[in-house]
C-alpha cells in the first residue's frame, strides 16, 4: 500500500476551522464523538481546538510536518472526509498547499 503523504503533514488539521453539520456528531447517531466537539451555531458543530486563533484539532496527535495521525480518523467529520488534497487527482487544492506553505512545507501541487 502506497504511503499517505497526509501522514507526514497535517497542517489543515491546524489551520482550519473544521466546521460540520451537528447531525454527525455521536448524541445524534452520527460517527464523531461529541465529546470532542464544540456547538458552533444553529444545527452546527466545530471540532474542539479549530474554533480559536492558533487552530490545531483536538483529534490531531503527532508533530506536523513530521508525522501525525487523526485518533477519530474512521468517525473523522464530512468536512474532513470532503477536504481535497493537492496530491489527489492531481488537480491541486489552494487551502492545502496554502496550510502547507505556512508550516514551511512544500505545497504538493509541486510533487
Amino acid at each position: 500500500m502506497k504511503p499517505n503523504p497526509c501522514e507526514t503533514c497535517g497542517a489543515c488539521c491546524a489551520m482550519y476551522p473544521v466546521s460540520f453539520p451537528e447531525e454527525e456528531i455521536t448524541e445524534n447517531s452520527g460517527l464523531v464523538p461529541s465529546d470532542l466537539t464544540l456547538s458552533q451555531k444553529l444545527s452546527q458543530r466545530i471540532m474542539k481546538g479549530t474554533q480559536t486563533a492558533n487552530p490545531r484539532c483536538i483529534a490531531l496527535q503527532g508533530c506536523i510536518g513530521t508525522r501525525v495521525r487523526c485518533s477519530i480518523y474512521l468517525d473523522r467529520p464530512s468536512a474532513c472526509r470532503n477536504f481535497i488534497r493537492s496530491w489527489e487527482a492531481g488537480t491541486g487544492n489552494y487551502l492545502c498547499d496554502r496550510a502547507r506553505s505556512i508550516y514551511g512545507l512544500q505545497p504538493f501541487s509541486l510533487y
